[in-house]
């Protein structure tokens, strides 16, 4: 052992460890860390990200059996801040995005000079593309990094492998953001390539236009129609969002059908995101359905902590804002559902910081969002099952198919209340009664519009919120 270095200790210790450890956190925080010294059974490794000091804790045993099983003894592992090397990696950070960026004006330069399209052009007009959805933006943790693989495949070699590939999960986990990457990857490193976007409900929207125009004169029918399937069916990649929007809605689904079949036909790639997997899609023909299926299913699940932690400190730096480590802890904590919530919670508190440069403290942070310990220990059953004691209905029949009146009623009040006293998503909170996320939109809507209007709604409301937080 004496004979080995630390540097040869710390080489050999890693090769047990990421076999043994999730691969965002070797990746993120395991691998960048510098072995230091090893004296008194204490092996020091230095790092640059302060975060890392509080992450690696949970990962404090793993780490020091692979020391010791090198070593041959016990050991313990230990990680320091260094700022000399926290000072590096922003160096090298910068050095990098200046990098990039001067890559990115060759490749577009030369794209743009051979190649009939406008690719910047084409990105930001025809395709209607967030510029902030890339891949080099998305941080792949344990829960999307197999979605994340095949996007890369699909946009690398459209239409080659993985066709269709159907891409589902919860709202606001990143769905949107890989589909429009793949989008994104194949204009600027494809540029002869058509590349079409399109969320669902535009789809169905351009189709019922379409309709209704080649009504208004005699023989524009046909005409109007071929000009749709002409938008739709002459591209190389098609990217469609929300797919599940289209069940139940039988002439959408037709064209929806013979538009994969022409593109899938012609080899062309086809891309579907949805907040659930084809076989929960009840009211959509067989045909169709089987079509979902036949390429890859790729589900993104919410994020772990590591990776919520790790968005927090992508946002920090790409925004030039420094959070504490116990900040960025906390808010990961708080919003655990999806990470679109977890972004919204960060761009309030930024903007609010910002504005009037407050201190970045974990109290000032709860009174911006609005955090409550109450809060968070109520729970979506607990509130269907006070509501249905108030209403005199039983939980069962809330979270059932009964129309009556009175339970429709109650139902509607149960999801109001859920949505504005809990942090659940809409589709979590659709799990819970039974119903589709789009179902469980409207009756929060509903409530809180009729609210305004209906004195005794709005009395319930408040002797239910006033049950439901003792």
């Amino acid at each position: 052992m004496e004979d080995k270095s630390v540097k040869e200790i710390w080489e050999n210790a890693v090769q047990l460890i990421k076999e043994n450890v999730p691969d965002t956190t070797f990746k993120h925080w395991i691998n960048p860390l510098v072995p230091h010294s090893f004296e008194d059974n204490c092996f020091c490794t230095l790092t640059g990200q302060s975060l890392a000091v509080l992450i690696l804790e949970k990962n404090q045993k793993e780490i020091s059996k692979a020391l010791s099983k090198v070593c041959g003894k016990d050991v313990y592992f230990k990680v320091v801040y260094n700022e000399e090397l926290h000072q590096q990696i922003e160096k090298e950070q910068q050095k990098a995005k200046k990098e990039e960026q001067k890559e990115f004006i060759q490749n577009l330069e030369k794209n743009l000079t051979t190649s009939k399209y406008d690719g910047l052009k084409q990105m930001q007009s025809d395709c209607k593309l967030n510029l902030k959805y890339k891949f080099e933006n998305f941080v792949v943790g344990a829960n999307n990094k197999f979605a994340h693989a095949v996007s890369m495949a699909v946009a690398k070699d459209p239409g080659k492998q993985y066709n269709p590939l159907f891409i589902y999960g919860g709202s606001g986990l990143g769905k949107t953001h890989l589909l429009q990457a793949i989008g994104h990857y194949v204009i600027f490193h494809k540029p002869k390539l058509k590349v079409k976007y399109v969320k669902a409900e535009e789809f169905i929207n351009d189709l019922v236009n379409s309709l209704a125009k080649g009504m208004d004169k005699a023989g524009e029918k046909n005409k109007k129609m071929n000009e749709f399937r002409d938008k739709y069916r002459n591209v190389d990649v098609l990217l469609v969002d929300d797919i599940q929007l289209i069940e139940g809605k039988a002439r959408t689904e037709e064209e929806m059908f013979n538009t994969f079949e022409a593109l899938h036909n012609a080899g062309k790639q086809i891309v579907f995101t949805s907040d659930r997997s084809p076989d929960k899609f009840e009211n959509t023909p067989d045909r169709l359905k089987t079509r979902f299926q036949m390429g890859l299913l790729a589900d993104v699940q919410v994020p772990d902590i590591e990776t919520r932690m790790a968005i927090l400190i992508k946002l920090s730096q790409d925004n030039g804002i420094k959070l504490p480590t116990n900040v960025i802890e906390f808010l990961a904590s708080v919003y655990n559902k999806n990470i679109r919530e977890l972004e919204g919670a960060f761009n309030r508190v930024s903007a609010y910081i910002s504005i009037n440069e407050i201190p970045i403290t974990i109290e000032n942070i709860k009174n911006i969002i609005g955090y409550s310990e109450k809060r968070n220990t109520i729970t979506v059953e607990g509130i269907i099952d006070i509501t249905a004691g108030y209403y005199n209905v039983s939980p069962e029949d809330i979270k059932s198919t009964n129309r009556s009146a009175k339970t429709a009623y109650a139902r509607q009040v149960a999801i109001y209340l859920a949505k504005e006293m809990t942090e659940e998503s809409y589709p979590s909170i659709g799990n819970c009664f039974n119903r589709k996320h789009t179902t469980v939109m409207y009756s929060h809507q509903k409530v809180k519009t009729d609210m305004n209007a209906d004195r005794h709604l709005a009395a319930d409301i408040k002797e239910l919120t006033e049950k439901i937080n003792n």
